[in-house]
């Protein structure tokens, strides 16, 4: 069976080098090349005569070695990716070498054939030799000098991003224990008065752990976050009975849309938590979701207590600060948390871009 290129592309092995064919790239490449240009133009006035000239002649060998060597390199990216560092990059090195060496030679030869394109001195007959030489030290130097750049580059972008990894997981894993103690304290006050619903309840609370637990996404589709959320809520529904009431209003949403892994969880138990249990008759939680523009808005409402001391307010801060920090991680400034504490009422306001971050290596 042939291999999807999804696929395909996910299996190659990853290398320092940038997509040397993206525009931004190519004009990248482009004013280096021009950088350069003039800084050996400017070296050499008063030796290859009129400055304009050299340096218009400079910048089209220039031009033609970089976007050669870039084109190169771009075809040549999956295979020297597969060759590893210490190889990919030799070859990487002798590819632009060879570009040089070729245009060169090219340039040369048009020179000594009198088609205007000579570069630096007039040319003469024993001359080829020193202009390739010469063009080969500057090409090892600079070349050498911008695979060391774009090595330095992917590596400091990956120790950001394993880092910024890092934390995700650490920040779910500080998230998760607090839910796993307030389930094993529901299922141990139900063992004896109603063992059968505290079976059921075991059996939820093992799926929604093994659903967790084996989540290696940070983005999956509302339906599947919405399963995780109503078995968190079937459970808490067992400790709170008639007290909790969740009022689902999703309609606003496709069942595929792209929303945080493991986001609502914790928003609702911050919510039933710190409101809804803390009020002799309960209440009911609103879950409104709807999509706004490019942006996705996921809103959580929950009725408060008249009298709320700060320190018990303490872990619905921790939490939000964590579930924000979370939010700037994979999605940076596009997304938001936004919190509103009425006398009577809390609203906790997720926002986040409706299409899905890329995924990091």
């Amino acid at each position: 069976m042939a291999e999807s290129p999804a696929a395909a592309k996910e299996n190659t092995p990853s290398f320092y080098l940038p997509d040397l064919c993206a525009s931004r790239m190519v004009l990248g490449i482009v004013l280096t090349a021009e950088l350069i240009a003039l800084l050996l133009s400017t070296a050499r006035v008063g030796v290859s005569g009129g400055f304009w000239d050299d340096i218009a002649r400079t910048s089209f060998l220039l031009l033609w070695i970089a976007l050669c060597s870039a084109g190169a390199l771009c075809r040549l990216r999956p295979r020297l990716a597969r060759l590893g560092v210490e190889r990919g990059s030799a070859l990487a090195l002798l590819v632009i070498l060879l570009v040089t060496g070729i245009v060169s030679q090219a340039a040369w030869w048009a020179a000594i054939n009198r088609l205007d394109l000579r570069f630096g001195p007039p040319p003469r007959a024993d001359g080829g030799i020193a202009f390739l030489l010469g063009n080969l030290a500057i090409c090892l130097i600079v070349g050498g000098i911008l695979l060391r750049y774009f090595y330095v580059t992917d590596q400091w972008r990956r120790n950001v991003e394993g880092e910024a990894r890092a934390r995700i997981d650490a920040l779910q894993a500080r998230i998760r224990p607090h839910f796993l103690y307030n389930s094993m304290n529901t299922i141990a006050a139900l063992t004896r008065s109603n063992p059968a619903q505290a079976e059921r309840a075991v059996e939820d609370l093992a799926d929604l752990f093994r659903a967790s637990l084996s989540e290696t996404r940070n983005v999956v589709k509302l339906s599947e976050e919405l399963e995780i959320a109503r078995t968190y809520e079937r459970i808490e529904q067992l400790r709170l009975g008639s007290r909790l009431k969740i009022d689902w209003q999703l309609d606003g949403l496709p069942a595929d849309v792209a929303v945080p892994g493991m986001f609502l969880q914790p928003l609702l138990e911050n919510a039933i938590y710190h409101g809804i249990e803390r009020l002799p008759a309960g209440g009911t939680v609103t879950v409104v979701a709807h999509r706004d523009g490019t942006h996705t808005e996921i809103r959580i409402e929950n009725p408060l207590p008249f009298a709320i001391t700060t320190g018990n307010r303490a872990g619905n801060r921790i939490a939000l600060a964590n579930l924000r920090e979370r939010l700037a991680l994979l999605y940076g400034p596009g997304a938001s948390l936004e919190t509103d504490e009425l006398p009577e009422k809390f609203i906790a306001c997720l926002r986040f871009p409706s299409a899905a971050p890329e995924p990091r290596p």
